[in-house]
């Protein structure tokens, strides 16, 4: 197993993890689509507060020294902000069959027990919507091409990111979202010199 690849280890509002992402140059390693997880546990009930840096390291400390692994996941995301572990530049490991292939982002909470669409899971869903509207845009994804974590074939994980994580609605809000930090941008001007002879 390389060496462990370090992490990042920063979190960011929506906007702040936007402006962070325009300032990467994906050039040793390219993703081609992201994959959705969630902790299960901890559950949001667990981590009233979120995230925090100590969280940051625990997770270090897991994969790493117990698991063996040289990466985690990329993202780490709560109802309060975006987490950056695994710096984006660089595969992760997070979906056995597409580590080399995506980005892995992981939702705190349990979404077979709690809420995704109220409360702190609406929080969460939606900063994790707005991250994965910014990587769709800088790296040129189709929102489409999302995959959960239970749709890997060589997972043992397979309800994750839980049953009230509705893939559809949330690559309909990551589209959304998209068309509207940048409306317009599909529509072909017209011709000036049209009809002229």
């Amino acid at each position: 197993m390389p060496g462990w690849k370090g992490i990042v280890g920063k979190n960011f509002s929506p906007d702040g993890f936007d402006v962070y992402c325009h300032t990467l140059q994906w050039t040793a390693w390219r993703p081609s689509f992201i994959v959705l997880h969630n902790t299960a546990i901890p559950s949001l009930a667990q981590r009233p507060n979120g995230f925090t840096n100590q969280h940051m390291q625990n997770f270090v400390s897991f994969y790493r020294d117990v698991q063996g692994w040289n990466s985690g996941p990329h993202l780490f995301i709560d109802d309060k902000q975006i987490w950056v572990f695994t710096p984006l530049i660089v595969s992760g490991t997070h979906s056995p069959s597409w580590n080399k292939l995506s980005l892995g982002v992981e939702m705190l909470g349990d979404y077979d027990q709690e809420a995704f669409d109220s409360g702190r899971g609406l929080a969460v869903c939606q900063n994790a919507v707005a991250a994965m509207a910014t990587l769709s845009a800088v790296l040129g994804f189709d929102p489409q091409t999302m995959r959960l974590h239970r749709e890997d074939p060589l997972t043992t994980h397979a309800n994750c990111p839980g049953k009230h994580v509705d893939k559809q609605a949330v690559m309909q809000a990551v589209q959304d979202l998209m068309t509207a930090r940048h409306p317009g941008e599909h529509i072909i001007p017209p011709d000036p010199d049209a009809g002229k002879t």
